[in-house]
């Protein structure tokens, strides 16, 4: 007969982890200016924004920066880039039919507003329509 020896697991509590982009904290990101944050985007965000904030675009920055967080931004620019100052604010991005309330995390941080708000609804059939054939009228039962 062998004997057994019972082990206890140890168990472990896991914090959350703490949010990193490209190695740098939140509160890091957030001290930073746009220039400095620039060779930390991927290349299409970087790119954009080195050419300029277009006048729509500097015009929601400026009101994301003076609305208080949690109050609802609505805005139509679904290419404008999601930098630090974003977080934490409401933003109501058009889908081309309403506007979608989105509330932006640190991991949104590079994308683009639009990628957040999808413009396509989720197919979702019924029965057979006005002149369908005898046979495409079959429904399998599930």
């Amino acid at each position: 007969m062998v004997k057994r020896s019972k082990r206890r697991r140890k168990i472990e509590i896991t914090s959350k982890k703490e949010f990193t982009y490209r190695g740098l904290t939140f509160e890091e990101l957030s001290k930073m200016s746009i220039e400095e944050l620039l060779p930390l985007l991927p290349a299409r965000a970087r790119r954009t924004l080195k050419r300029g904030l277009t006048p729509r675009q500097y015009r929601l920055l400026e009101k994301i920066r003076k609305t208080e967080k949690g109050k609802p931004i609505r805005t139509h620019l679904r290419d404008m880039i999601i930098l630090p100052e974003f977080v934490g604010h409401t933003i109501a991005i058009h889908n081309g039919k309403e506007f979608q309330p989105v509330v932006i995390k640190p991991e949104m941080i590079g994308h683009y507003l639009g990628e957040f708000a999808l413009t396509r609804k989720e197919v979702k059939h019924s029965g057979p329509g006005v002149g369908a054939t005898r046979s495409s009228k079959y429904l399998p039962l599930k």
